[in-house]
Formats: structure tokens, C-alpha cells, sequence
């Protein structure tokens, strides 16, 4: 009796999962050709919408003419879909970029750097912006800029730096110290080639598990500032601004603000489950050689 007790004791017990855990593990069964389609229709949209004759001039009867009829201001809500991905999820892009140019190239100074002064110098500073809260400071930066959209690509990429720097940098630490770059130093090979030639390559990984992740948040971060009211004009065509202006009028036209909100939140599901796939094949390799 006791050892069938001891062997119910020792055998693994299953781990209670939640909803939120099922609901992830039904979507990571979704097939990558899914994710793909998710992602690249809003992609599509934005990119060849504005190249697609449309009239978005305010007017027109209250949902009265055209695909998805208009909205509150009398426009097309199928021209507003086609131009407002321009600036939805361009910024978003946009502030990524510039977030891994700026942090990224702190990072990789403050890893290879044999002075410890300079890395604390290059880092210290970042940590003071960590703690902010990321939509007080997008809209800080927002509204005294005027709201522009290079605003917002600014302050979102500003809110991103600090953690691409400390990511960049703990990737880099181990190649930046290797006997190797020891070598190519003696060899008196430049910084720059150093730095893409090999460091560089031991940043990749963990840069493209952690891209998928960091544009997703970028399209929120940028959605929620237009959505609050404290990014572009309350006209400015965009899918968040659209969302904004037109939740009152749901009810009686509701495609106003479906129709945006399907394509934000098809683009960020579809990224993710991208962005988890890639995780798991670079994770499969490792845990092979280990």
C-alpha cells in the first residue's frame, strides 16, 4: 500500500492551466500559412492601399454609398481602410528601426568597450527611462512636437531603446570578449568589421526572438496613443484615430470601426504567432547541442 502511494508521490502531477493558457495553446496550433495571411493582408493593405483610387472627402450621407458605407464625418470607410495602415503600422515600423539603430548600437559599444566607465555611462542613463510608464511618455513627447507623426515614431522608439541596448548588450558580452575578436583586434581589423562581421552574428538570435514581440507592441503603443486622442488629428487617416472617432456611432455603422479593429488586431495575432514559431526552431537547436 505504501509504495503504491510513494509511486503516486513521485510520478509528475499535471500543472493546472488556466484559460488563458488553453487559448494559447489552441493558437499555436493555428498553421503557419494562417499566421502568414493574418499578417499580410493588413500588410497588403497599408503598402498598395494608398496606391488604390479612393475618395476619403468628408460629405456624404451617413453610411449611405460605398463598400463598407461611411462614417460619422460622411467618408468612405473602404478609402480610410486602404490609407489609414499607412500611418498605423508605419510608425510602428518605423519607431522599430529606429529603436534598434539607436539601441543597438549602444549595446554593442558598451559590450565590446574594455572600459568599464563607458559602459556604466552608455547604460546607467537608459535605466532612468525603464521604470516611466511607456504611454505617459509617448504622450509627453507627442503633444509638445504637435502630434506629428514623426513624433510618435520618436517616442515610441525612445520608450524601446533602453531595453534593445540591455538586450543587444547581454548578446553581444560573451562574442565581444572571445578569444576570437582578441585575434581580429591584433590583426588590427576595425571596429565596424568586428562589430557586423562576427559580434554581430551572436546578436541575431535573440534580436529575431525579440523583433516579433517589439513590433506587436509598437502597433499598441502607437494605436493607443491615436486612440486616446493624444496622437494624430481627430481626421487623420488612420485606423486607430477611425476607431476612436467612430466607437460612438457603433451601433448604426458598425463596419466604422470593425473593419479597422479586424485588421490591428489580425496583423498582431498573426505577427505573434509568427514571432512564437521562430522562437521555438531557434530554442530546437540549442537544446540539441546541449
Amino acid at each position: 500500500m505504501s509504495g503504491r502511494k510513494e509511486d503516486a508521490l513521485s510520478s509528475p502531477q499535471p500543472t493546472p492551466r488556466g484559460p488563458l493558457v488553453r487559448v494559447f495553446a489552441v493558437l499555436r496550433r493555428i498553421p503557419v500559412a494562417v499566421s502568414v495571411v493574418l499578417v499580410g493582408v493588413p500588410l497588403l493593405v497599408a503598402v498598395l492601399g494608398p496606391l488604390v483610387p479612393h475618395d476619403v472627402k468628408p460629405g456624404m450621407p451617413y453610411a449611405a454609398d460605398g463598400v463598407l458605407g461611411t462614417d460619422g464625418l460622411g467618408r468612405d470607410v473602404f478609402g480610410l481602410l486602404l490609407v489609414g495602415g499607412r500611418t498605423a503600422l508605419g510608425m510602428a515600423f518605423g519607431a522599430v528601426v529606429l529603436a534598434y539603430l539607436v539601441g543597438g548600437v549602444i549595446g554593442l559599444v558598451a559590450a565590446s568597450t574594455r572600459h568599464r566607465w563607458l559602459d556604466e555611462l552608455l547604460i546607467r542613463p537608459l535605466d532612468v527611462l525603464l521604470p516611466l510608464p511607456s504611454l505617459l511618455v509617448i504622450s509627453v513627447v507627442a503633444v509638445g512636437w504637435r502630434a506629428s507623426a514623426l513624433a510618435i515614431t520618436v517616442a515610441v522608439a525612445m520608450v524601446n531603446v533602453p531595453t534593445v541596448a540591455r538586450l543587444v548588450r547581454a548578446a553581444a558580452l560573451d562574442a565581444a570578449s572571445s578569444p576570437v575578436v582578441e585575434a581580429l583586434r591584433m590583426q588590427r581589423e576595425s571596429w565596424v568589421t568586428i562589430q557586423l562581421g562576427y559580434v554581430g552574428r551572436a546578436v541575431l538570435g535573440p534580436v529575431a526572438a525579440d523583433i516579433g514581440t517589439r513590433i506587436t507592441l509598437a502597433v499598441f503603443l502607437v494605436a493607443s496613443v491615436n486612440f486616446l486622442g493624444l496622437g494624430l488629428s481627430p481626421t487623420a487617416p488612420d485606423w486607430a484615430v477611425s476607431i476612436s472617432r467612430n466607437r460612438e456611432g457603433l451601433l448604426l455603422q458598425p463596419w466604422s470601426v470593425l473593419a479597422p479593429a479586424l485588421l490591428l488586431v489580425a496583423f498582431t495575432l498573426g505577427f505573434n504567432l509568427l514571432a512564437d514559431r521562430l522562437v521555438h526552431r531557434t530554442r530546437r537547436p540549442a537544446e540539441v547541442t546541449a
